[in-house]
């Protein structure tokens, strides 16, 4: 059943998760959080997959408060690190027989360069080879499920992507040019994941939540001044309103079976970094990073 306690987001997508299992990356703030909620409002059996445990059982908390859906668990994972996905992946699978949902979401943004544990710059195992190797390793869940979905949350703040030098060893390291490395490369990600999935049940979306007011832009509004960060707060979207798209291609059955495809406000947009040969070269180096 769909759980009673509507909000607009949900208000408007005509769909029941009931006995569906959805997984959402980084669901302790911000778009996770609210991504997570709104389908939890649909009836959904939800899996908060959060760097902090601590931080993922008050957003558990927090949202079965709101939505009366108490079909909510936390598991522990940092997507920068390769053996925390691995070890996230297979204690999922122990529990889950198949996958619904995927909504890969959790990202940083990050003023200095920074290298996760194993080495690899942060920015670029969060938020490409943690999509990457998630997806990958869950596929099988995917497949299992009669059909399945995974979503990719990207940005328009795209560009500036240096398949040779994707940890900034040779270049300058900026915030703002990792970041948007990182989102082209999830959007290209999509398309090469999409036509991996042609003639299954599970598609591959990408979509651009809009400048939301989250701990990941507040840190990169910190870094325009004062008055360009005051300025981008009263610009900055709701995290609701960043995550109806998440929701709407996650739930609706109107865009079952739609795939390869980027969104923003649930309205399909032209992608400009759609070529196929870009895209497989950016798989292989994934695959390579992620292959230890």
């Amino acid at each position: 059943m769909i759980w009673p306690r509507e909000d607009p987001m949900t208000a408007a997508i005509k769909a029941d998760l009931s006995g569906k299992t959805c997984l959402v990356t980084g669901a302790s703030a911000g778009i996770g959080k609210a991504a997570a909620r709104g389908l939890a409002r649909l009836g959904a059996r939800l899996v908060l997959a959060c760097r902090s445990p601590e931080k993922g059982e008050a957003a558990r908390g927090e949202i079965a408060a709101a939505t009366g859906n108490r079909d909510l668990e936390v598991l522990r994972v940092d997507l920068s690190s390769r053996r925390s996905i691995r070890d996230a992946a297979a204690a999922f699978r122990e529990g889950h027989p198949s996958l619904h949902v995927l909504v890969n979401n959790a990202g940083v943004w990050l003023e200095r360069r920074q290298e996760s544990a194993e080495g690899v710059e942060m920015t670029w195992a969060t938020n490409v080879l943690g999509y990457f190797l998630l997806t990958e390793l869950l596929r099988p869940a995917l497949d299992a499920a009669p059909a399945s979905r995974v979503v990719n949350v990207a940005s328009q703040l795209a560009g500036d992507l240096d398949l040779s030098d994707v940890q900034f060893t040779r270049r300058p390291y900026a915030g703002r040019v990792a970041y948007a490395q990182s989102k082209q490369a999830d959007r290209m990600l999509t398309w090469a994941l999409a036509r991996r999935l042609g003639g299954t049940k599970v598609t591959a979306n990408a979509m651009h939540p809009g400048f939301v007011n989250s701990e990941l832009f507040a840190k990169a509004g910190g870094l325009m001044g004062v008055a360009a960060s005051a300025w981008a707060k009263l610009q900055a979207r709701p995290p609701e309103e960043g995550a109806d798209t998440v929701v709407w291609l996650a739930a609706a059955p109107e865009v079952q079976g739609q795939s390869g495809v980027f969104w923003i406000g649930r309205q399909e947009h032209r992608c400009r970094f759609r070529d196929p040969r870009a895209e497989e070269a950016l798989w292989s180096l994934c695959a390579e990073m992620t292959s230890g």
